[in-house]
């Protein structure tokens, strides 16, 4: 069960507890109601604390993270761990495994494989994506292990993916465009008005064969938001068919989550991680001549 400890600083003398762990600590609301909860949930100077206590410089606040209940069945397939700590666990998503259970993938998503890596270590933990991909898309996904570094890291991370579009475009720019739901489908988005704010950046890296290689962030968070945007421009992404991209190529959308940086909430070290493009975007890439980001490059 993970304890974090957190020691009263000099200007937070005389701040009520609950003060202490909502602005110092950053304790979500939801969080401390279940942590009053737990036997020994809040802890001060290694004795039970109850929240209108009044804290002096110098106190040591522990706070022990609840149990996880609710968990995914398991089942044990490779798991491309990037980074893992106490807290967090960075993983290589593959394409066509959806981030959880869904009709056709019931038992193979990511929360079931993430089951079954948390339980062969004798962890009983709950599946927290900061964030999510596709089916789909491959690359990095973060996990938090427990519900403080959940809530700390939520849309505090920036991601850099890698994407081949159809044609060429040069240079860099920014689409602005509301997404919302398209009539008449349940998963189908478009650009439309009165949808919500999305704003992609994109950044051309290598261009070959009527294709073309980008670096893009999101500066908002909207389901197939780079899908979406690219194919709006007139660029949909290779292998998107569901957004006018051709399978000709590849067989899936060529979209990879390469890169992640944040501050770890625990540790508050910088954390930049990257992983390489899979074999079927560099496949890709070297059919249309492009070589940069392959490994035989």
């Amino acid at each position: 069960m993970r304890e974090l400890s957190f020691f009263v600083p000099n200007e937070y003398d005389g701040i009520g507890l609950k003060s202490f762990l909502r602005s110092y600590c950053g304790i979500s609301s939801r969080l401390m109601i279940r942590l009053k909860r737990e036997p020994m949930g809040i802890t001060r100077n290694g004795l039970h604390a109850i929240v209108t206590e009044t804290l002096k410089a110098g106190d040591a606040v522990h706070v022990r993270m609840p149990e996880d209940h609710k968990l995914h069945e398991p089942l044990s397939l490779p798991l491309a761990v990037v980074y893992e700590d106490s807290d967090l666990l960075v993983v290589n998503k593959p394409a066509n495994m959806p981030m959880y259970p869904t009709p056709g993938h019931d038992r193979d998503s990511l929360a079931n494989v993430a089951a079954a890596y948390f339980s062969s270590k004798g962890e009983r933990l709950a599946f927290r994506p900061v964030y999510r991909l596709d089916k789909d898309t491959t690359g990095l996904v973060l996990l938090a292990k427990n519900p403080y570094c959940a809530a700390r890291l939520a849309a505090k991370i920036e991601k850099e993916y890698i994407a081949v579009c159809e044609g060429a475009i040069c240079g860099k720019g920014m689409i602005s465009a509301p997404i919302g739901l398209k009539a008449g489908h349940k998963i189908q988005r478009e650009v439309t008005v009165g949808g919500d704010r999305a704003v992609t950046l994109w950044k051309e890296l290598e261009g070959g064969e009527g294709h073309t290689l980008l670096a893009l962030q999101l500066k908002t968070g909207r389901t197939h938001q780079i899908r979406v945007h690219m194919a709006h421009i007139g660029h949909p992404l290779a292998g998107d068919d569901m957004y006018g991209g051709s399978l000709q190529l590849i067989q899936r959308q060529a979209l990879h989550c390469m890169s992640i940086h944040f501050i770890h909430p625990v540790t508050k070290s910088e954390l930049n991680l990257f992983c390489g493009l899979p074999e079927d975007m560099q496949a890709l890439l070297r059919i249309c001549g492009m070589k940069k980001y392959t490994k035989t490059s």
